[in-house]
């Protein structure tokens, strides 16, 4: 590893991982981000459209995208919030349902097969890494954003 940048590190290994999923999920006629919308959508009670984005930490406009396909697939329904008349529960289809049970199972297959990898010390380490990054980055101590 010389001279690499942190966040070449980071870019890189997402990358790897996200062209991995991406490959496995291509085996069913899907994508990662299907899968991770999947994971994000409460198989029970289904998730409110506006809480979604925000949980998955994506943008309106990309989430829309990709809720559609699904849609268009069979894998969600739009069912008006009880709650709030204005919005919408996205919940899942018996299909959808059993593609985030897919879903579920290559993502824990990766994290035990990463558990296995890396000792418990390593992998406490990497957390508190990231999760220090991420601290730094969403409170904005890196970049002042008022210059």
């Amino acid at each position: 590893m010389k001279d690499k940048t942190i966040d070449y590190i980071l870019r890189t290994t997402w990358l790897t991982v996200q062209k991995m999923y991406n490959e496995e999920a291509a085996k069913f006629e899907s994508t990662m981000a299907t899968g991770f919308t999947l994971l994000s959508i409460d198989p029970e009670k289904g998730t409110p459209s506006t809480a979604l984005g925000p949980k998955m930490g994506m943008e309106a406009t990309s989430l829309s995208r990709i809720l559609k396909k699904m849609e268009e697939k069979g894998l969600i329904e739009r069912n008006p919030n009880p709650d709030d008349g204005r919005g919408v529960i996205i919940s899942l289809t018996e299909f959808g349902l059993e593609k985030r049970n897919y879903s579920k199972e290559k993502v824990l297959t990766f994290n035990d097969t990463i558990r296995k990898s890396v000792s418990e010390e390593k992998l406490k380490h990497f957390f508190e890494v990231t999760e220090t990054i991420n601290e730094l980055v969403s409170n904005k101590k890196i970049y002042n954003q008022d210059k």
